[in-house]
C-alpha cells in the first residue's frame, strides 16, 4: 500500500482484511510502497516517513503478523528499484502507455503534473516489485488484474530474451522476437526457453462495494473517507452527513437500502438481524435514514473498535513498529537479492 496517510475503511475491507486471512495459508510479503508514493506526490515528500509509520501501524493493529508474514518498507529494499531499472530496458513504451490508469490518473489528478517517467514507469516498478520474489500468486481486486497481466507479459520477455535455452544464437533469437513466436509468447502458449522469473497468477480476493460520505468510491482523492482509526464520536458525525438513496426526500418516502450507500455500508458490517430491519423499514419508511445510519455506525465501530485498541497500543510502543520493518527488510532483502543476481548474471553483468 502506498503510505498516503492513515488507511481508510475501503482500504481494509478492499486489501488488508484480506491479507490477514491469506497469511494464514500462505508466505505472504507485504509492504509499505514508498517509492510509488513519489510516482505521483514527488513535489512534498514532507509527511512520507510519518505516513509510513502510520501505514505500518495500520498493518500490524489489523492483524497482519510478523511471525507469519514479511512485513517492511519498500525503499529500504533498493533491489526493487535495481530490477526496476533492468527491466525499463527492454520494456516497450507502448506496453506502459496502454495501462488503463495511466491515462484516467492523468485526467482526475489535473492538479498534478504527471507527465514524468517515474508515473509512466510505476507499473514496471510494481512488476519489480512482484517478481523479485518469484511468487506464485498476487491477491488483488479485478481492478488490478491489467497490472498483474503485464507483470506476466514483463517476465515472458525477460525468458524469452534471457533465459536459457540450447541451440539458439543471436540472431535466432531476434527472429524470434520479432514474428509468431513472439506472440505464442505472450499468449501465454508452450516455450522452449527457460523461466529465469515464473509468471505468477492473479488471486482474486473479494472486495465489496464500500461508497465514501458522498456515494463515490472511498478516496483519500475524493475526501470521503471514513478512517480504519476514526475515533467513534467522529465516526458518527460523519455518517450523519452521507448521501442515501435520493428518493428519500421526505421522512415518509420510502426508499432502496439497494441503491443506497448507506445500505452497502450495511451488507459489510452489519448482521443480518439488522440488514433484515434495515430492508424492511427503508422500503416502508418505516424509519428515518438517520435512525439506519447509526445502526450502520454500531455495526462498523463493532468491527474496528479491537483493531484500534491494538493500534493504541502499538502508539505507545514505536520501537516495536520498528523492529518489526528492521526485520521484515532483511527477510525482503535476502530473498530480493537472490533474484536479481539471477537477473543480472542472464543479462551478463554478473
Amino acid at each position: 500500500m502506498r503510505p498516503t496517510g492513515r488507511l481508510h475503511l475501503g482500504n481494509y475491507m478492499g486489501a488488508l482484511h484480506n491479507w490477514v486471512r491469506l497469511q494464514q495459508e500462505y508466505d505472504c510479503y507485504f509492504f509499505i510502497a514508498d517509492l510509488h508514493a513519489l510516482t505521483t506526490d514527488y513535489a512534498d515528500p514532507s509527511r512520507l516517513q510519518q505516513n509510513s509509520f502510520e501505514i505500518a501501524l495500520d498493518f500490524l493493529a489489523a492483524g497482519l503478523d510478523p511471525g507469519r508474514s514479511v512485513i517492511f518498507k519498500q525503499s529500504d529494499v533498493m533491489q526493487h528499484a535495481q530490477l526496476h531499472l533492468l527491466f525499463s530496458m527492454f520494456t516497450p513504451l507502448g506496453w506502459l502507455e496502454r495501462v488503463p490508469s495511466y491515462k484516467d490518473q492523468q485526467q482526475q489528478l489535473t492538479g498534478k503534473e504527471l507527465n514524468t517517467y517515474g508515473f509512466l514507469g510505476y507499473p514496471l516498478l510494481q512488476a519489480a516489485d512482484i517478481l523479485l520474489y518469484k511468487p506464485d500468486f498476487v491477491p488483488v481486486g479485478a481492478d488490478q488484474v491489467a497490472h498483474v497481466e503485464l507483470t506476466r507479459e514483463v517476465a515472458r520477455r525477460f525468458n524469452l530474451f534471457y533465459g536459457p535455452r540450447s541451440n539458439t544464437t543471436a540472431a535466432h533469437l531476434e527472429q524470434a522476437i520479432s514474428d509468431k513466436e513472439k506472440m505464442a509468447a505472450l499468449e501465454g502458449e508452450p516455450r522452449t526457453f527457460a523461466a529465469v522469473l515464473p509468471e505468477p497468477k492473479v488471486l482474486l480476493t473479494p472486495s465489496p462495494k464500500l461508497p465514501g460520505l458522498d456515494g463515490r468510491k472511498m478516496s483519500k482523492s475524493y475526501g470521503n473517507t471514513l478512517l480504519l482509526s476514526e475515533p467513534e464520536a467522529d465516526l458518527r458525525a460523519k455518517l450523519k452527513t452521507m448521501v442515501t438513496d435520493p428518493a428519500r426526500v421526505r421522512r415518509d418516502d420510502p426508499g432502496n437500502p439497494d441503491i443506497c450507500p448507506v445500505g452497502d455500508l450495511h451488507k459489510v458490517f452489519s448482521d443480518e438481524e439488522t440488514i433484515a430491519k434495515v430492508y424492511d423499514g427503508c422500503t416502508t419508511a418505516g424509519i428515518g435514514c438517520i435512525e439506519c445510519k447509526s445502526w450502520a455506525a454500531d455495526g462498523i465501530v463493532r468491527t474496528i473498535a479491537p483493531i484500534q485498541e491494538h493500534r493504541r497500543d502499538l502508539e505507545r510502543r514505536p520501537s516495536v513498529v520498528k523492529d518489526v520493518l528492521a526485520n521484515g527488510k532483511d527477510r525482503a532483502a535476502k530473498r530480493a537479492a537472490e533474484t536479481l543476481h539471477e537477473v543480472e548474471q542472464a543479462m551478463g553483468l554478473a
